[in-house]
């Protein structure tokens, strides 16, 4: 069985990422890209499902493990009762292969070692022909081809059809493995010098986080989210994928198990906020190349989701092969969401625009000519019901932060063309922005209720309504905001987190389409403490973010949901959208200390 979520460690090259466990197993691993098919999906079942577990003999949990510095290169301690042992894991930014280094090192005394590597391609249906060349082990079935070249010697045995290697290392030696990939009609890949490879992650992994503009108090995990999200961009493109992980699920044992391997329109403004908050520009402004190129086309064509080179069909299937994490099934791989309309998305691309241009990002003609084209479609079609911000499966309905994000649209666009002179119908879009937002007050706000619900007509709460205050809907000074904040933390709070929204009753579930719950979506909870702090209550802010900031794995990690009954992480992981909300938070909450 795999470890629990927040088990996991993340190594990656800025095209790819894998999820280390505590027991020294390599639990997941797609190659060559983040949504490629993986040849590693334990974490999706178990050991037969393909995984790489290199630890002492006999040896379950590791004693301790920490990141190096700033950086994704892990370092896992055992100690055992003949000596100890360390083993540093880290993943190259690549050349021409992807790499996933492994580098055993006697800390004292005398470690008998054990590793076995059992390679399962396309997510586990496919074992491969493995092949000794040349110093090296080779898999290869169908595309793919994996190369293992290591100091001890390895060999394959038994049914289950794993690599092993046996071997004792003592005090001050360095035993190094080098697994790489390379399409199955390439030849050998180039060899890598570990030693080298290590001194020179370290470098560029620490200049990068030493660039970082936070000086507040919360450092260590500000920099580390940072340093998260950066290994969550597909460095080729800028496109940031919203989680390494496919199908962890947001319930155990439930259906709502979903890829997140893919980019997401949403996510743009507040990832825009964090990265120029912390001084990235570059990346900044590779985010917003990267989202230009995905949203070029029809306007009528504009996705929610892209893939991590702006690829637009990303086809759900169910793998129903594989077990699921702690028999969480289906299993699924792609995402049907593409196919929905969620107006809100527009939305978030003009204020990423906006945040661009007042940032110094220039506002390019053909940029705006893009732009002009999103208004034109938005003004035909806001009034439309969509699926809305949380993906639902259960029908449009017309859900209040849809329409508050066509008014950020809106304004927005009204403010960047007042500021550029770029030629646009501002009045017009003046007068739309303010049908909306009369609207909205009167549909969408529920006196009886004291705050804006989930959908006109509805009686349900939603988190994402705290979009009134985030976005300048309203002022925080304004009761119907104050009324919809202490509506949220009131009734969407499971334990001192925050429920993006009611799931469960009869009502709910028409909404979702989905059965069951789920955890606390940590992002809310952020959100949250950013509303408490724009209307005024800055320590209740402040003890919200610490607590759920407080939430993370030993290694700063967080993934997508809470479980506060059960005390562990849910959903896909580390998930950017809630690295980012931490991010964001700790910079207002440095603004305004």
């Amino acid at each position: 069985m795999p470890g629990r979520i927040e088990d996991y460690a993340l190594i990656g090259d800025l095209q790819t990422a894998a999820l280390v466990g505590r027991d020294g197993s390599v639990d997941w691993l797609c190659l060559p890209r983040f949504d490629s098919p993986s040849c590693f999906a334990g974490l999706l079942g178990g050991d037969e499902q393909g995984h790489w577990r290199l630890a002492p003999e006999g040896a379950e949990l590791c004693d301790s493990r920490r990141y190096q510095g700033d950086s994704l290169v892990l370092e896992t301690l055992w100690q055992t009762p003949t000596g100890t042992v360390r083993v540093i894991d880290f993943m190259p930014q690549r050349d021409r292969t992807p790499d996933l280094i492994r580098i055993v090192e006697g800390v004292s005394g005398s470690v008998r070692m054990r590793g076995e590597l059992r390679l399962r391609f396309d997510y586990a249906r496919v074992v491969p022909w493995v092949r000794r060349t040349d110093h090296h082990r080779v898999a290869v079935a169908g595309p793919d081809s994996v190369w293992l070249r290591s100091d001890p010697p390895v060999h394959t045995f038994g049914e289950k059809l794993a690599t092993v290697s046996d071997f004792t290392v003592t005090a001050g030696e360095r035993v190094r493995f080098v697994l790489s990939w390379l399409p199955s009609h390439h030849t050998m890949p180039p060899r890598q010098d570990p030693e080298r490879s290590l001194r020179e992650t370290l470098e560029q992994w620490q200049q990068w986080a030493d660039s970082c503009d936070y000086r507040g108090p919360y450092r260590e995990s500000v920099i580390r989210s940072l340093v998260i999200l950066k290994g969550l961009t597909y460095g080729p493109t800028g496109g940031i994928v919203a989680a390494a992980t496919a199908a962890l699920p947001e319930q155990i044992g439930g259906e709502r198990n979903w890829d997140y391997r893919f980019c997401w329109l949403r996510d743009s403004t507040m990832t825009l906020s964090a990265l120029l908050a912390g001084g990235f520009r570059t990346e900044a402004a590779a985010w917003r190349g990267w989202l230009l190129r995905a949203i070029a086309g029809d306007p009528a064509d504009l996705q929610t989701m892209y893939g991590v080179a702006g690829e637009r069909r990303l086809p759900e299937t169910v793998a129903d092969w594989l077990p699921g994490y702690e028999g969480s099934v289906p299993v699924r791989f792609g995402n049907a969401a593409v196919d929905q309309l969620q107006l809100d998305v527009y939305g978030e691309v003009v204020d990423t625009l906006h945040l661009a241009m007042v940032s110094g990002i220039p506002m390019e003609r053909h940029v705006w000519a893009i732009l002009r084209t999103l208004m034109d479609f938005l003004e035909q079609h806001w009034s439309e019901p969509d699926e809305g911000l949380w993906e639902v499966r259960g029908g449009r309905r017309h859900f209040v932060h849809s329409k508050v994000m066509s008014w950020v649209a809106f304004d927005r666009a009204v403010r960047m063309a007042e500021a550029c002179g770029l030629p646009a119908p501002v009045e017009r879009w003046r007068e739309v922005r303010d049908t909306i937002h009369a609207e909205v007050c009167e549909k969408g706000y529920d006196p009886a209720v004291g705050a804006f619900t989930q959908y006109y007509g509805g009686k349900e709460l939603d988190a994402a309504t705290l979009f009134v205050v985030k976005t300048g809907f309203l002022p925080p000074d304004d009761p119907r905001a104050i009324g919809t904040v202490e509506a949220v933390r009131d009734q969407l709070d499971r334990d001192g987190f925050i429920l993006r929204y009611s799931t469960g009753q009869a009502e709910d579930s028409q909404v979702d389409g989905l059965q069951g719950e789920e955890g606390a979506f940590l992002a809310c909870s952020f959100w949250l403490a950013d509303a408490l702090v724009a209307i005024g209550r800055r320590e209740e802010g402040r003890q919200l973010f610490e607590r759920v900031a407080g939430i993370a794995n030993d290694l700063g990690l967080i993934s997508e949901e809470w479980d506060p009954r059960e005390n562990r992480q849910l959903g896909n992981t580390p998930q950017a959208f809630t690295h980012v909300a931490l991010v964001n938070t700790a910079f207002r909450l440095a603004a305004t200390g």
